[in-house]
């Protein structure tokens, strides 16, 4: 039978470098967190989304140094995962206001796919300027950041494709947006429409 580890030694191992810590962390707390933001979502891929992040948050708090070791991993990470819950509801629940005045526009209220034309030649704009610039990042990171947002892949399915730990491929998504950030700000482009 194997010993097990308490959560604040994992911890300390992995700020000191040993990788396959975090691994058991996230094996042994898996189950117990993704029920847990299940319960408040309801949908299997917002649960495995928010679940990354969450996990993604963790990496780069630990990394940092910032966490500190009070005993309480769990409920530390159960409450980085409902902030963002919190975050997804605030994001993808929001109802259209209107506000009334007198200067009363009724394209403020409608959609019309015509009227968003220039959005969409906008957006293909956009789409084709972060192709290019994913290019410009090293190959294992522009190929985790591929996966991920284009073929729409867990990290658990990144992993297995890759070969590498699901805490590699955390990481190379990490440098990823890391190095776009720094291209965009080296390069003063604006992504937004």
């Amino acid at each position: 039978m194997e010993l097990l580890i308490e959560d604040s030694v994992l911890v300390k191992d992995y700020m000191n470098g040993d990788e396959r810590a975090l691994e058991k962390l996230i094996n042994r707390h898996n189950q117990r967190l993704s029920s847990f933001i299940y319960s408040k979502v309801q949908d299997r891929e917002v649960t495995e989304d928010i679940f990354q992040d969450t996990f993604m948050k963790v990496i780069r708090t630990l990394k940092k140094g910032n966490y500190n070791e009070e005993g309480k991993f769990l409920p530390w990470v159960m409450r980085i995962s409902h902030n963002l819950i919190i975050d997804y509801f605030r994001k993808n629940k929001r109802m259209p206001r209107f506000e009334g005045s007198n200067d009363f526009n009724i394209f403020s209220i409608i959609s019309d796919d015509q009227l968003n034309a220039e959005r969409r030649i906008i957006k293909d704009q956009i789409d084709q300027d972060l192709t290019l610039l994913i290019k410009e990042l090293p190959k294992d990171q522009k190929e985790v950041l591929e996966m991920r947002l284009y073929k729409d892949m867990s990290f658990k399915e990144i992993s297995e494709n890759t070969g590498v730990s699901i805490n590699t491929a955390l990481g190379r998504m990490r440098y990823a947006l890391i190095n776009l950030r720094k291209i965009v700000e080296k390069n003063n482009i604006i992504l937004t429409n």
